[in-house]
């Protein structure tokens, strides 16, 4: 999906921010069609910019969409706090000496993908420009009436931060725009989908999902309707199955939301309109034949009607049998360890590492590499496997210890 983008903004202001609010707006924007969040810091104490962190880092928790961190960056410090905390973009103000050298050391060390380059003006250096384009991927222009010459440079995709009452059609029209923040979108009565549509249909390409299959392309029974099951797009457990008609599909498509044919009331069916329940699309795929859609979304509650988890609760047969999936395995092992550090228990040596603190967790975790190392200049693969495997279930007792979950590892990775 390639277009411009609307990216609503929260504007920390000192001791006038609620955490809890924050991450309710979040989501409501990126449930309402919003391409991602502007988060500035412009508080001023450091209590109040610790505690602006904080929030950033407990909205990127919470939500999937991008996150642009921005105010009080002043050194590379800076610029990790936001990245480590879970920002896909840290924005430094680009203005003079130091913040040529800032951009260089942060652009080499995050690539220039990671970094915004916050501007309120064209640049007139060519050194200015020349580290623009080596180190930022966006720049992120505080006036908009600026916009024209910024244009002009042709260096960088551009997002403006526009006030209310901003022609917004205009804005996004000119060549070399990223898209749109401020308070001009970010309101509730704002409607991002609608909106897109709008613009899309005058010409202007939009970030909107876009089906590379139509409907027409896809075998259907003889009411002319597809079977579509629906997964969890992080645990991969499967939630449900159900139809979809022509209208389903393109509704789907047009609302980020799971829209279902009910075959017994014969009508449209929006996933969660009545239970709060819904799901939000996270990609659709068609089987080899073309004749069943996977659905993986990111639920909202349940999506049974009974209050399960998933719709296949009813066990027919099970054998004995061992998990190997690589992430079901590291998440069961971190619960058990977990569950020690909850619950503990005499004779446990999870128990005694943990009771024993960080600097013990460590020098096991340093007696293990070493393990590793020597194990790997032995031709056989087997001690590898067994020293590699110490090796990680220290590591897990560590991140217990540090309250660090797989999760945030995880997004940590898919986010380099």
């Amino acid at each position: 999906m390639k277009g411009k983008k609307f990216i609503p903004s929260l504007f920390l202001k000192e001791k006038k921010f609620d955490k809890k609010q924050m991450i309710e707006q979040a989501i409501f924007y990126e449930r309402s069609g919003g391409d991602g969040l502007l988060i500035w810091d412009q508080t001023k104490s450091q209590a109040e910019h610790e505690k602006a962190l904080r929030a950033i880092k407990e909205v990127c928790r919470h939500t999937d969409f991008p996150v642009i961190g921005a105010g009080n960056v002043r050194k590379m410090e800076d610029v990790k706090k936001l990245l480590y905390g879970g920002c896909t973009i840290a924005a430094i103000d680009f203005l003079g000496e130091a913040s040529l050298s800032l951009a260089k050391e942060v652009g080499e060390k995050f690539g220039k993908e990671k970094i915004a380059l916050i501007i309120d003006n064209s640049l007139t250096e060519e050194k200015e420009k020349q580290a623009a384009k080596a180190y930022g991927s966006i720049f992120l222009l505080t006036d908009v009436k600026k916009l024209a010459p910024c244009l002009d440079m042709e260096l960088l995709p551009i997002l403006p931060l526009c006030e209310k009452g901003e022609d917004i059609e205009k804005i996004l029209r000119e060549k070399g725009i990223y898209g749109i923040s401020g308070p001009c979108i970010s309101s509730e009565s704002f409607a991002f989908l609608e909106e897109k549509e709008k613009l899309r249909e005058k010409g202007i390409p939009m970030d909107l999902l876009e089906g590379k299959l139509p409907f027409e392309s896809l075998k259907k029974d003889s009411h002319g309707l597809i079977p579509v099951i629906a997964q969890d797009y992080q645990t991969n457990q499967v939630l449900m199955m159900a139809y979809m008609n022509q209208e389903a599909y393109e509704k789907t498509l047009k609302t980020g939301m799971m829209t279902y044919y009910s075959r017994s009331r014969q009508e449209l069916w929006i996933k969660g309109l009545t239970s709060g329940h819904f799901q939000y699309v996270k990609s659709l795929w068609a089987d080899c034949d073309k004749d069943t859609i996977l659905a993986k979304v990111a639920p909202i509650g349940p999506a049974c009607h009974t209050g399960k988890t998933s719709c296949f609760f009813e066990e027919i047969v099970v054998t004995d049998s061992k998990q190997r999936n690589p992430m079901t395995v590291l998440e069961e092992v971190y619960h058990i360890i977990l569950q020690r550090k909850l619950h503990p228990k005499d004779g446990s040596y999870t128990n005694y590492l943990l009771e024993k603190g960080v600097d013990k967790i460590l020098k096991k975790l340093g007696e293990e590499g070493t393990e590793i190392i020597i194990a790997a200049k032995n031709p056989d693969p087997e001690e590898i496997k067994y020293e590699v495997s110490d090796f990680l279930y220290h590591l897990m007792v560590l991140m217990v210890e540090k309250n660090v979950t797989w999760e945030d590892i995880m997004r940590e990775l898919a986010e380099r």
